[in-house]
């Protein structure tokens, strides 16, 4: 099948019939300056030379892929490679459009960055950036989230943030999107809303998919220069899907690449206890786009449930909805159970803890190398590393 890739999104934000302004008349004024602004600095020597002095020196970037032996010969099969943004400074990928945001921020002369935060990365990288260029910063987070993921709450804490705890709804990260934006607006002049994913209204699925594209162009390189090909299979989980569509941006054009989103089941798609949005969800509008989402008749969205609370989002970005739709990435799921015994088979095998949301594409690689052919390569991108779960994983587990 041939894929025709026009330049995404348009003028208007679409993803063919995804994303876009679902926003206030009174807002859009403010986006569009958001947008000209980021299109200001995008083609500026002096910022990109500063940000990719910052992933070399501060993030740490490039980060390496690594060669999964153990794993792969216990499995059998094909062998699985590791994209190690887990090593990345603050854990995660989630600093590569942190600092992005952060210093254009920054360059807009706002006095104040917002965010939500589900399993506390994207919080813990947007107050390391705040920190680092010196804004003011105050992130939103679902209660039920501040008491998983305590390692992360003390960390932003210790960085200097507003932490605001969300104890209204759900208590977790679909309600903190909704008091970070209320926040928001009170003052959408001088503050800014650091949006954690591809997700919201435009710019933002744009301007957060280029910040995260580096990881797609490093180990695009990187595995032609070890392998001397491409791999066969690249995959990452996806909940707002920042992380996967930042390894799968610089793939797309490579049409023998098979590309997987890994989406949580949680504890089955016949329940209610899952965020399996592009799998079981329908089209509509939900935080200023328009996506997939997981919602009622009236359109309102759905509570939703991961194990991995960076995942626990009823949308989900609009340029996943469209490579969804023309087939050029597979959206599956894995179980909770399923993602808890990936995240115990890597640490023991290799090593390495990873973040529970990363654990879901690992246990998917897992789940179908045994069928593929020693010749065959898969290559996870591992979003982020375990610290912040461990404690909740060993209690989970009576170990």
């Amino acid at each position: 099948m041939s894929y025709q890739f026009l330049p995404m999104p348009d003028s208007e934000g679409f993803f063919g019939e995804y994303g876009g302004q679902v926003i206030p008349p009174e807002l859009k004024a403010v986006m569009d300056d958001i947008d000209a602004a980021y299109e200001t600095v995008r083609q500026s020597t002096t910022f990109q030379n500063e940000l990719n002095e910052l992933y070399a020196d501060y993030v740490g970037r490039p980060s390496p892929i690594f060669y999964a032996r153990r794993l792969s010969e216990e499995l059998g099969g094909a062998r699985i490679f590791l994209k190690r943004e887990d090593l990345n400074h603050t854990g995660a990928h989630k600093i590569n459009h942190c600092l992005g945001e952060a210093l254009l921020a920054k360059h807009m002369g706002k006095t104040k960055v917002l965010a939500e935060t589900g399993a506390g990365q994207h919080g813990v990288a947007l107050a390391t950036a705040c920190a680092l260029v010196g804004i003011e910063c105050e992130i939103h987070m679902g209660q039920i989230d501040i008491e998983k993921e305590h390692p992360n709450v003390t960390k932003m804490k210790i960085l200097g943030c507003k932490l605001v705890p969300v104890t209204r709804g759900t208590r977790t990260l679909k309600d903190a999107v909704d008091s970070a934006f209320e926040a928001y607006l009170k003052d959408p002049v001088n503050f800014f809303y650091a949006i954690g994913s591809v997700v919201g209204p435009h710019p933002f699925p744009k301007m957060v998919r280029d910040f995260q594209s580096i990881v797609g162009r490093e180990a695009r390189e990187q595995f032609i220069a070890k392998q001397q090909k491409l791999p066969d299979i690249v995959m990452a989980c996806v909940g707002g899907g920042s992380n996967a569509i930042g390894l799968f941006t610089a793939f797309l054009p490579d049409e023998d690449v098979q590309m997987i989103g890994v989406e949580p089941s949680g504890k089955g798609l016949n329940t209610s206890e899952h965020a399996a949005t592009l799998t079981l969800g329908s089209k509509g509008a939900i935080h200023g786009f328009k996506c997939y989402n997981l919602q009622d008749e009236a359109g309102n969205p759905l509570p939703v449930y991961s194990i991995a609370s960076g995942l626990d989002y009823p949308g989900v970005g609009p340029q996943h909805c469209y490579l969804k739709d023309i087939g050029r990435v597979q959206y599956v799921t894995i179980s909770d159970k399923e993602c808890v015994d990936a995240f115990m088979t890597l640490s023991r095998m290799e090593g390495i803890i990873p973040a529970l949301e990363s654990a879901h594409a690992v246990a998917h690689a897992m789940k179908i190398a045994k069928a593929l052919p020693a010749e065959k390569t898969i290559l996870v991108n591992l979003s982020g590393r375990g610290d912040k779960d461990a404690d909740f994983v060993a209690a989970y587990l009576n170990l």
